[in-house]
């Protein structure tokens, strides 16, 4: 519901940012049930993801200003007009042609999958990508991703209509695993091979099948758990098929790797000013619909990201 709260007021540290839009992300759905690894005091406002207008700046900031156009990460806080950022250190600037929707909507999907793909996975031109759950927002990222660095693409969702989005941002083939089997089809557009590389953002009943349709010496890219269920995985698997398993905590990452992240985030960047890459929004909410943003998202019903817009 909404609610009238006084202003934030920046302590020593921290910003405001005057929100302009918020996207959803799979951890708001968590954050709001209390099942993320990181917490939020109560009360509190979800969205981890936003972009806007620096209004105020606490003492001992000097690395933004009032007026920069910033976007934040952060466990929550982004569904309100205005939301205290207390690591203003990782804030990101926004390109002047980049507008606040789509300035939203790219930063976690398309870092998570660059991370998953350039970093974590090695990922080389003309290999072939396996993409889970390829119509949201880390797997169609995977999708736009790998065929910008010229991977062939096999994008693999639950309808229809969501390879029809996969195919329009360069999946070479798909897979509708409601009514078809997923290795069974993978094996046929292989030829036999197996993938090199699998994004798997799902978890569930069909990480076991994307493992076993890897090539000897293929890459399982473990991004999340999105069906909920955190699959067992029989560790012969690896040893047969001489293939590796490696976990992708993006979140993590910019932590413990900060230089290599901002220059994964400036290489996006520039990726997204030459239109190389573009973040597909399928949906936008006002605030006081973002329980049913959340709710969409949470029922599979949305594709790409979806996006609350404040102002």
């Amino acid at each position: 519901m909404l609610a009238e709260v006084p202003d934030p007021v920046p302590g020593r540290g921290e910003v405001v940012v005057d929100v302009a839009a918020a996207s959803v992300n799979y951890p708001d759905t968590l954050t709001i049930r209390d099942m993320y690894q990181f917490k939020s005091a109560l009360p509190f406002s979800p969205g981890g993801e936003f972009a806007g207008t620096v209004s105020a700046v606490g003492q001992g900031v000097d690395n933004v200003s009032v007026g920069d156009r910033v976007i934040a990460i952060q466990v929550a806080g982004g569904f309100a007009e205005k939301a205290l950022v207390d690591q203003p250190q990782a804030l990101i600037p926004i390109p002047d042609d980049m507008d606040f929707a789509a300035a939203a909507s790219w930063v976690m999907a398309y870092a998570t999958s660059y991370y998953a793909l350039k970093d974590r996975a090695s990922a080389k031109e003309g290999e072939t990508l396996l993409v889970l759950g390829a119509s949201g927002g880390v797997g169609l990222a995977a999708v736009d991703l790998g065929r910008a660095m010229g991977m062939r693409v096999i994008a693999a969702a639950s309808t229809e209509e969501k390879l029809a989005i996969c195919r329009e941002y360069g999946a070479a083939e798909t897979v509708n695993y409601a009514d078809e089997d997923l290795r069974d089809r993978v094996k046929q557009i292989t030829s036999g091979q197996g993938v090199d590389m699998v994004i798997d953002p799902v978890g569930g009943a069909y990480s076991e099948a994307a493992l076993r349709s890897t090539a000897w010496q293929g890459r399982f890219m473990v991004v999340g758990f999105a069906a909920g269920e955190i699959p067992r995985i029989p560790l012969n698997l690896m040893l047969l098929k001489g293939c590796d398993v490696r976990g992708v905590f993006w979140g993590s990452h910019t932590f413990r790797e900060p230089e290599r992240h901002r220059q994964n985030l400036r290489e996006l960047i520039e990726m997204y000013r030459g239109g190389v890459i573009r973040p597909y929004i399928s949906g936008r909410y006002a605030l006081e619909d973002a329980p049913k943003a959340i709710a969409d998202l949470l029922e599979r019903r949305a594709s790409g990201k979806v996006i609350v817009e404040i102002r």
